[in-house]
């Protein structure tokens, strides 16, 4: 099974508010343009992942990526309008499609490609983050439609509409987002990717 992987991303002045206690707004800007590069060449490195693309409309991020990936602007109106739009042009592909959130920055892409084989055997599937109650990734095969329904609680939404939890294990990079200091703390001892490294050693 060939993927594309949707990434959205927040403008980066915008993203991680939960953070603002441990970082300054310039330090948290750059960890989160450093956490979507390294959760994006994750999955550019994942086996099956035909192409990324990346919603936002950070244009520094977009800068910094550039021509590796598709990019789309982001539409307004939130998350998952977001994804919706990246889901449109990964649709054209005729792949299955995976959205997968772009604070990952101890993502492996074994991990990531480990769990986008356990979604093949199900028309949607998803992955549940290290609580339990969010979603990291969220995946349709082709032809098959995606009602994101990202934020609080979305574990449960997504499955309310026929997305099978995956057994995805505990200690899986794919379940480690990033939202408060403790998040950090952890996927520091999991090993962050090159540019989150760089990110947290200057904050």
């Amino acid at each position: 099974m060939r993927w594309v992987v949707v990434v959205p991303v927040k403008p980066a002045a915008e993203g991680k508010t939960r953070l603002a206690g441990a970082l300054s707004a310039a330090s948290r800007a750059r960890l989160v343009r450093a956490m979507a590069l390294d959760t994006v060449g994750a999955a550019e490195a994942a086996a099956g992942v035909l192409r990324v693309v990346v919603v936002t409309a950070d244009t520094e991020l977009r800068a910094l990526l550039g021509a590796s990936v598709d990019l789309v602007d982001e539409p307004g109106g939130g998350l998952n309008a977001a994804v919706g739009a990246g889901i449109a042009r990964a649709r054209s592909l005729g792949t299955g499609v995976a959205v997968l959130l772009g604070d990952l920055p101890a993502l492996r892409p074994a991990d990531l490609a480990d769990a986008l084989d356990l979604a093949s055997a199900h028309d949607r599937a998803m992955v549940a983050d290290a609580e339990g109650t969010g979603t990291t990734l969220l995946t349709a095969l082709p032809g098959l439609s995606i009602d994101p329904r990202f934020g609080a609680g979305s574990a449960a939404a997504h499955e309310h509409d026929g997305h099978v939890r995956l057994a995805v294990p505990p200690t899986s990079t794919l379940r480690r987002d990033v939202d408060v200091p403790d998040d950090l703390v952890e996927v520091e001892r999991l090993g962050v990717g090159p540019a989150t490294r760089a990110a947290l050693d200057q904050a």
